[in-house]
């Protein structure tokens, strides 16, 4: 079974807004083994709607359509479909009372082209918008299945999960199971080598590798006859990767991050962590404090800047500085130590270096950044080269910042506990 998924608004088209939806519903078909083979963008055209309805109707079983329920003029994409199967538009009580309750709820009165949005395909189920005013719709045809749903993500997302997905379930399409095992320390082409051979006799499952910034993320994908099936076919599989890759895996857990990785490291072992930086201005806090319960073991973020800021804030003494240089492993050290000491913190990152695009030297580049680690009483400094621009520079040194963290943290626990 094929679906295809069609996003409708012109706003899409002139890069306005993000297209999140059609992501969204690929994501989730995906796991009811229905295949997307193809997905479009159209404006708000009736001509050019009807003309992608009539091509994508040829070729998918499902049409999966998004926006245009609206209240306006240019909302049509109901029109179109209605004028694709000649079928006449017809008002749906439910859908009306629904929209009634709405605005008395808000005390707002309707203008008369809300009452456009009760209208539905003769014979098309109304799907009801927790959310919002406009019904999604569900038409069944003799030769293809259109679903229609509202382009606010909050309004699609809450009504496919609802009421979409059980309804593509009766259809019987089986079910697809992903898990996603995420390593870092190894680069894409080293990770692939190291699995060339399950990957060159895959079938069911697939795995698939994916680089993101400083990770690798391998998609392992099973389809089985229900979810029970699928998850049972790529449970081994996801075991070798795993063995291959030790602790370069930080998670196997699809929504899992890095940072979420780390504070749970931390919070299980009663640690806590603290932050000196100063090329990154402070994201790698803001990355750790976006995740729940990093409260339990983040104690504070110095972003120290300035040279002055290092010495007064955490204790980077005025001769090293003369010495070495802010950008040198000598300061990253004192400034992990001493953001440990005046924190009391069991791990203290720090980061100093040329973000760019200014400021470097033959001898200290732009790239040049040294990533520190102090954990109760050792210290660990890596010096890194990256390229890019400043920003690709701060996200590459604040990723590698927790990379090294994790890596000192597991070096210690193995230490204490195996001596």
């Amino acid at each position: 079974m094929n679906a295809e998924i069609i996003c409708v608004g012109t706003e899409l088209l002139l890069g306005n807004i993000v297209n999140t939806n059609a992501a969204f519903i690929a994501e989730r078909i995906s796991r009811l083994g229905i295949g997307c083979y193809n997905q479009c963008v159209v404006g708000d055209n009736m001509d050019r709607c009807l003309s992608q309805l009539k091509e994508s109707s040829s070729r998918s079983d499902i049409i999966i359509l998004s926006g245009g329920l609206g209240p306006t003029e240019d909302d049509m994409t109901k029109e179109a479909v209605a004028a694709f199967t000649k079928l006449p538009l017809v008002e749906d009580a439910v859908s009306r009372r629904s929209i009634e309750e709405y605005f008395a709820k808000r005390g707002i009165e309707p203008t008369e082209n809300n009452w456009k949005q009760a209208l539905v395909p003769k014979g098309a189920k109304a799907v009801p918008n927790a959310n919002g005013t406009a019904p999604g719709i569900i038409l069944e045809t003799k030769n293809c299945k259109y679903i229609l749903l509202p382009g606010p993500p909050i309004e699609l997302e809450s009504m496919f999960d609802s009421q979409i997905m059980p309804y593509l379930q009766s259809l019987g399409a089986g079910s697809i199971f992903s898990r996603t095992v995420k390593i870092v320390g190894v680069g894409e082409s080293k990770a692939e080598t190291m699995i060339k051979d399950l990957i060159d006799s895959q079938d069911n499952p697939t795995i698939a590798t994916y680089a993101k910034t400083a990770e690798v993320h391998i998609r392992v994908t099973a389809y089985g006859e229900d979810e029970k099936q699928a998850r049972k076919l790529v449970k081994p599989v996801v075991k070798e990767l795993k063995a291959r890759f030790g602790s370069n895996v930080y998670s196997a857990e699809d929504e899992a991050s890095l940072e979420q990785a780390i504070i749970e490291l931390l919070d299980s072992n009663k640690m806590t962590m603290s932050t000196v930086e100063s090329c990154t201005g402070g994201l790698v806090s803001s990355t750790v404090v976006g995740v729940p319960g990093a409260s339990e073991v983040f104690k504070c973020g110095f972003v120290t800047y300035s040279n002055k800021s290092k010495r007064k804030l955490v204790g980077v003494k005025k001769g090293t500085l003369d010495k070495y240089g802010a950008v040198s492993r000598q300061v990253a050290t004192e400034m992990a130590k001493g953001g440990a000491a005046v924190s009391k913190s069991d791990v203290c990152i720090s980061v100093t270096g040329i973000a760019g695009p200014d400021g470097g030297t033959d001898e200290k580049p732009v790239g040049l950044v040294y990533i520190g680690c102090y954990v109760r009483g050792d210290v660990k400094v890596k010096e890194f080269h990256f390229s890019g621009n400043r920003n690709k520079v701060r996200s590459l040194s604040a990723k590698n910042a927790l990379i090294l963290a994790r890596e000192c943290i597991l070096e210690y626990i193995s230490k204490v506990n195996f001596g």
